[in-house]
């Protein structure tokens, strides 16, 4: 198992943590979830490049422009 194989761990972790934040009642907590979730895009990105995965790419492109409305939704909000 390679180093980029193991990526899909912390981007497992991160996208977790960016739910927990973003179902907050707290404006600054959700915004900072919606940039988490940016970060997992990138890392789900990165792994499914390396392992083909290039549906996984797709979604995680799609999701990336709704958390991109969704963390200036919340940055007009505050």
């Amino acid at each position: 198992m390679d180093l980029l194989d193991l990526m899909q761990w912390p981007a497992m972790l991160v996208t977790l943590m960016a739910s927990w934040l973003v179902a907050s009642r707290s404006a600054g907590r959700r915004h900072a979830g919606f940039w988490l979730f940016l970060t997992s895009n990138a890392l789900w990105i990165a792994w499914g490049w390396q392992a083909g995965a290039y549906a996984l790419i797709a979604l995680q492109i799609g999701l990336a422009g709704l958390n991109i409305r969704g963390a200036l939704k919340t940055e007009s909000a505050t």
